[in-house]
Parts: structure tokens; sequence; C-alpha cells
């Protein structure tokens, strides 16, 4: 028999499906009941949601059961990712929010939706999610009545009353700034605070369009940059993608796509002795530049939940995912935000920062893209295992190594670069990256280590 219930709807950072197929009524009032009842009942939750047509459905099923459960629900409509954790920031005429929940398919495709889940001003994800999901599939024949409960909120305008206010000083910039909403829900605020600003911008599919009939929203893909680039090109002096839920960040100028550990790199600039934590696929270089200059660089794993958790651990005040995931402390809550990121790079142009000039300036270095291996979910972090039993003792002609990092999969420090082996935790892929200072090396790197993956699977 099949549960009528997908055990692997339920991911580390959040539950992610296929609407109606695995996001449907009966899955989703359960997921807001008994995560109602983990919340501990009684208790005040926000929920806000993406572009994409469903979502209102799921928000109206979530409701019913987090009512059954016995909480309060706001209603804060379509937003963005970030404005959804802004509302744990805030209080709503005295009534302040215990936990939010984001309906969201991020960059999936449009048939996607899922949900982003905040508690008590912290991710609720791995160890969580995953007993939430084997409680409700214990229980999947409960029925949950419909009860539509909830009070309405506006979270977009104090939100946006708050980047003004933090980005006065930035009055009348006179860049000319191009951005890609991607028919996400960026533009849910992120023209509001432009025109307070008096910025000079031109946007691209800024209309929130759950189809995403333009292109993919997802930033970190360079085809999905190329009416952004154009624009640039013709009209622009510096330019911003988002992803669907607008917690994802790609900065263009005429020369670079800066990544988010290069991001990281300019952020620093503007902080005092800044406490920087990135995650396993950042290039060296971030790290090494980052302690030249006198920051405390940290390493480790990746995903959005994870550098949540480990930032405020670490008291840092930065931290950065390769695929633009920016989140600030310094002067900011802790969060990834899109919008937020974006008026702080274009302070730093402002200060007077040569974006450009500063990337030229750093170590050339040859890195992949993230290169996907596929696997399975039952093997892939059987595989990580056996590649680490197999570097004890590797081939003879494997690069000489310096040291390994195994706090998220396997990072492998040669002379002159690395190579990484991670299990992917949403996907059932090995995801890989190579950088070295030759261009050469990189590819050496790349088949020795993609050899070490070969053997490790020939040996399962």
């Amino acid at each position: 028999m099949t549960d009528k219930i997908k055990k692997s709807i339920f991911r580390e950072y959040d539950i992610r499906g296929i609407f109606e197929k695995e996001l449907h009524e009966d899955s989703v009032k359960l997921i807001g009941y008994f995560l109602g009842q983990k919340i501990g009942g009684n208790k005040v939750v926000s929920i806000g949601y993406d572009a994409r047509s469903h979502s209102p459905v799921l928000r109206d099923y979530l409701a019913s059961g987090l009512n059954a459960a016995g909480c309060k629900v706001l209603d804060m409509g379509m937003v963005a990712t970030p404005v959804n954790y802004f509302s744990n920031y805030i209080d709503f005429e005295g009534i302040t929010t215990d936990a939010s929940v984001m309906i969201t398919g991020s960059h999936n495709p449009s048939e996607y939706n899922g949900f982003k889940i905040t508690v008590d001003k912290r991710p609720f994800f791995g160890a969580d999610i995953y007993a939430l999901g084997d409680e409700i599939i214990a229980h999947q024949d409960r029925h949950i009545p419909d009860d539509l409960t909830k009070t309405e909120i506006d979270v977009k305008t104090p939100y946006i009353d708050f980047m003004v206010k933090s980005f006065s000083h930035l009055k009348g910039l006179t860049q000319k700034i191009i951005i890609d909403a991607g028919n996400g829900v960026a533009d849910t605020v992120i023209t509001k605070i432009f025109d307070a600003l008096e910025f000079k911008y031109k946007g691209l599919y800024l209309e929130p369009d759950g189809t995403f009939p333009n292109h993919h929203p997802d930033p970190s893909v360079e085809k999905n940059l190329i009416d952004v680039k154009a624009l640039l090109e013709k009209e622009g002096d510096i330019a911003f993608a988002y992803d669907g839920d607008a917690d994802r960040i790609a900065v263009l100028t005429h020369k670079y796509n800066i990544k988010g550990d290069q991001m990281a790199l300019l952020y620093a600039m503007k902080m005092e002795n800044p406490t920087v934590i990135g995650e396993v696929k950042c290039s060296q270089v971030m790290y090494d530049e980052l302690e030249r200059r006198g920051a405390k660089a940290i390493m480790y794993k990746t995903g959005h939940s994870n550098l949540k958790v480990k930032m405020k651990e670490t008291n840092a005040d930065l931290a950065c995912e390769v695929s633009g995931h920016i989140f600030f402390k310094h002067r900011y809550f802790g969060y990834d935000d899109a919008i937020y990121a974006t008026l702080r790079m274009l302070e730093l142009i402002h200060d007077g920062i040569d974006l450009d000039r500063e990337l030229d300036a750093l170590p050339h270095v040859f890195s992949t893209e993230e290169i996907k291996v596929e696997t399975t979910e039952e093997e892939k972090f059987l595989i990580i295992d056996k590649v680490k039993e197999l570097l004890k003792n590797p081939p003879s002609d494997f690069p000489k190594i310096l040291t390994i990092i195994d706090v998220d999969g396997v990072r492998i420090n040669f002379e002159k670069g690395w190579g990484l082996v991670r299990a992917s935790n949403t996907t059932p892929v090995l995801v890989t990256r190579f950088e070295s200072t030759d261009k050469a090396l990189a590819k050496v790197y790349e088949e020795k280590v993609n050899a070490l993956i070969l053997n490790a699977k020939e040996m399962l």
C-alpha cells in the first residue's frame, strides 16, 4: 500500500511538492494541524504566499489545519519571502507572531509549491520537518474540517517604510538601474521602495505571474539573464535579477555576473572586522581575502536554514551562498533578503565603491559551475561515505591532498585549488564543483574526483 501522503515532500529546508498530486487538501490541512500542535497551539501564525495560482488555495487548506490546532491565523496575502520573514519582527496592533509560513515554490516549475517555516524567529527545518512528516503520515486518516478564520494584515507597508528609512541617504541616486523580477513577487514591494527613494530604473517582468511566461525565475542560471543583460547593455549602469520569491539575487555589471561569494567580499568592505559565513561551495578566494582583511571567515553547510542557525550561533554579521542567498545581521535581522541586498549593493556604489575594479583586483581563479551527478535518494549519502573512505588511501595518480573538510560532503584542498562533492539535500544528485589557479588543473581535479565517485558507486 502506497502512502496517500508522500514522505518525499518533507525536505531538509522546507516542505515541497506538486500541487494536487502531493500538496493536496488532506496533506496541507494536516501540515497546518500538526505544525500548529508542534508550535504549541493557541499561537499566532502569519501566512504569506507567492504568485502561483494555487498558492491562495494552499493558504486556505493550511489555515484550516492551523485553526483546528487552536492557532490564530494572520494573512498577509501575496508577498516576497523576506517580507514574510519580516512579519516575525513587528507587531500588528499589539499582536506579535510566534511563527510564519511562506507558501512558495521558489524557483521551481509552476506546478510546484511548498512551505518555508519560521518558528520563534528560527528556521523550522531538518529533523523538525522530518519528525513533522512522520507524525502526519502516521495520522493521515485524520479529518480536518474547513475553517478559513483569519485576520488580514499589512506587512508590505511597514517593510517598505523600513527600507525607505534605512536607505534614505541614497535618495536621488544617479545610476540607471535595471531590475528583472522574473514575474515573481519582488515587485510586490521593490518599485514602491525605488519610487520613494527617487531612483532611476527600468523593470522587466515585474507583474507577478506564477506561470512564469517570460523565463524561469532562477537568476543563478545564465540563460535566464539574457533579457536583463541586453537591457543593461543598452540602458543601464547596474542590474539586479530575482528568483520567484525574492530571497535570491543576481547582480550584474557591464563586466561581471557577481556571484554570492564575491558579493560577500564587497559587502564586507563596509563592515569593521566582520564575521562572515560561507557555504562549502564558496571560492577559496573569498575565505582567504576575508582573513587577509582582518575578518573572521567560517565555512559551513549549504542551505539557507543551516546558515541562519550558524549565524545566530556565531553572532556573524553576514552569510552567503554562491547561488545568491545573502544574509545580513549587520544592520538587519539575519535572514536572506534579495531586496535588502539590492539596497546594500547600491549603497556601496553610492559610497564610491567601483564594483568592477574591486573584482578585477581579486586573485584570478578558474571555477566550474555546479556539476550535478545523477544518483538516487537512497544512494547519494552512501556514495559520499565511500568517497571519504577512498580518500584515506587515494590512487597513486590522485593530486596531492593538503586537507579535507567534511562539514558538508567532502571538500578536498589541493596545492593549487580544491574539489567538492556533496549530496544535495533537495534532489537525488551529487553536486560537485572545482576551482584552481590553473585552468588545466581545475580540469584534472574534476576528472580525478569524478573517477573516485564512479569507483564509490561501483562499490555499493
